[in-house]
């Protein structure tokens, strides 16, 4: 059995002062779930977050992360940098970093790399366009990303790997793939891990869905057999939204 993990995402924002509000309204709400929580404040809240969380079930992460151990990479955090601050988890590859800040697969394989060798957890975003959906193109690109994505990761390794599902046209919209779309995408996602792992390894990754997941979906969307959470946008930034799908 594959522990659910849910994780939100708060992209660019909150200050350090609104993050720690966020969390301290957030803890009492989220003590008794039954899935891994994860918080994911941008890079100037995680140590105000990291010391509010301490002793409870709420874990930390990044939104990014470098793949060089340091150097002049300047407005960059490495691994060991965000570990040193208390995160356990690290998002990487997602979509508005593809769209907007020029990744690439290979920059996302390097990221990832990085991350997982230094002990980091990391949650691998992969996802289509909405034309690319409507081509029909949909599972060879998540296939194609996922492999991409973990090239030169061992079967090992892949315990500190979570995959994301995130349609990229689901995201921010108010749209959300079908209960049935996002779980036969997720299986396809499983299936490449097994192409190149093999289906024991496979079925142990956790795979989780990205695309406008809220309390008024998160039950139907948790319910299907491949979906173990997710990666929570808007619905994470106010404790009892958030809470709500936590506690699916």
């Amino acid at each position: 059995m594959r522990k659910p993990i849910i994780a939100g995402n708060w992209k660019m924002n909150k200050t350090p002062a609104e993050a720690v509000e966020l969390v301290k309204g957030l803890i009492p709400l989220v003590k008794d779930a039954k899935c891994d929580v994860v918080v994911c404040p941008t890079a100037v809240c995680l140590p105000a977050v990291a010391e509010v969380i301490k002793g409870t079930n709420i874990k930390l992460g990044a939104q990014n992360v470098h793949f060089a151990e340091k150097g002049a990479y300047t407005g960059e955090l490495s691994a060991d940098m965000l570990k040193a601050v208390g995160c356990e988890y690290v998002i990487v590859g997602h979509s508005e970093r593809r769209q907007y800040f020029g990744e690439t697969d290979k920059t996302v394989n390097l990221r990832a790399t990085a991350a997982v060798k230094a002990g980091l957890t990391a949650i691998i975003c992969v996802g289509e366009m909405k034309d690319e959906r409507v081509d029909g193109y949909t599972d060879i690109i998540v296939a194609y990303q996922t492999k991409m994505a973990l090239k030169g990761l061992t079967a090992e390794e892949l315990n500190h790997v979570v995959i994301a599902y995130e349609p990229v046209w689901a995201i921010g919209t108010g749209l959300t793939a079908t209960d049935e779309q996002a779980n036969e995408t997720i299986g396809v996602i499983r299936k490449a891990i097994a192409e190149v792992y093999g289906d024991d390894v496979a079925q142990k990754v956790r795979i989780q869905y990205g695309g406008s997941m809220k309390g008024s979906n998160v039950k139907g969307l948790m319910a299907q057999p491949e979906i173990d959470g997710g990666l929570i946008g808007g619905a994470s930034l106010k404790a009892e939204d958030f809470a709500q799908v936590v506690n699916f």
